[in-house]
């Protein structure tokens, strides 16, 4: 099947624009984590809670008169147009993807350029729904001007990762190479796609939270830093709970691969480098499940073992994608 260049052009305009939007979105985040002041969600919520009891209103603060709402502060309204940003990006993003397997008439994710762009929009996609399920539906221990601050410890390695499948791994939209010429590239790639970029989610979370958890055993030491990221517990739960709901689909995703296995080459498993490094990932995976749910293990040696496992899945990515030869060489380098 030929491929439509047009398409393909608009594909890496719109792959570029979304980048662009990306960084915006990026400074914006750094721009209330920087101008946001620790504790402040606390304290007025504290004030609010106060006045109630006194019986005054708290829309206004005082009995029968209204005043005119308080203008926002800078903190609140970078975040906000930081989340704006993050979200009209991830729709030019989700657009040079569509743009790109429509050019080429197949799934547009057949080799680096394309597999590291689509796990950057599951881990921006990611980010969305944790945020808004966050900030509609918990308030206890992670305010929604903390948590949203978090958006740029996520955004910096996506932006990195979509910088280097744009330069690096880039590869002109083509068909298909023949060996992938299966609908399993549909199945087990996508599960693939969705959990790496879930898992980057969550080791980043991880990652803050050693962090946080330093800040509060020694307060004199990130104190800046420290005092504007969330609660240790609330990135703890984070973390996990994106592991815990991810890890059956990346499980999913090595067994639909063995199936493939057999069907193209005729063996369930051949402990192809490729095979190797995801197994291992998800033995790590599993041990951190573990040690979250083991007393002596919670907490920063959990932690640490979480972003072993992004480590792992990173090498996975670019060493064994790109330097190691073996059967799962698709790169399009």
């Amino acid at each position: 099947m030929s491929v439509n260049q047009t398409l393909s052009t608009y594909s890496d305009m719109a792959y570029a624009t979304s980048v662009v939007i990306y960084i915006a979105a990026m400074l914006l985040y750094f721009g209330e984590f920087a101008y946001g002041r620790a504790g402040t969600v606390g304290r007025r919520r504290e004030s609010v809670l106060v006045n109630a009891g006194r019986g005054e209103s708290t829309a206004t603060g005082v009995i029968g008169h209204v005043e005119t709402p308080k203008k926002r502060p800078l903190a609140e309204r970078l975040g906000g147009m930081a989340v704006s940003m993050t979200v009209l990006g991830a729709l030019v993003h989700a657009a040079s993807l569509l743009l790109r397997g429509v050019a080429t008439g197949r799934v547009p994710w057949g080799n680096m350029y394309e597999f590291g762009s689509a796990i950057c929009l599951a881990a921006v996609i990611a980010w969305l729904i944790v945020l808004f399920r966050q900030l509609r539906t918990e308030r206890r221990e992670a305010t929604p001007a903390q948590l949203r601050g978090l958006g740029g410890f996520l955004m910096l390695p996506v932006v990195v990762l979509l910088f280097l499948s744009g330069t690096v791994l880039y590869a002109q939209a083509a068909p298909l190479q023949p060996a992938l010429q299966s609908y399993w590239i549909v199945i087990h790639v996508t599960a693939a796609i969705i959990s790496s970029g879930a898992l980057l989610f969550a080791g980043v979370a991880s990652v803050l939270y050693l962090l946080r958890s330093r800040y509060e055993n020694n307060p004199l030491k990130l104190t800046r830093f420290g005092s504007r990221l969330p609660t240790s517990q609330a990135l703890d739960r984070i973390a996990y709970r994106a592991t815990v709901i991810i890890f059956p689909v990346w499980t999913f995703a090595i067994v639909a691969g063995a199936i493939w296995a057999e069907a193209a080459w005729g063996r369930f498993w051949g402990w192809d480098p490729k095979e190797t490094c995801s197994f291992i990932a998800w033995v790590v995976y599993a041990a951190y499940l573990h040690a979250r749910a083991t007393a002596g293990w919670r907490g920063i040696r959990a932690a640490w073992i979480n972003i072993f496992g992004l480590a792992v899945m990173i090498f996975n990515l670019f060493f064994i994608n790109i330097v190691v030869a073996g059967l799962h060489s698709y790169a399009g380098l």
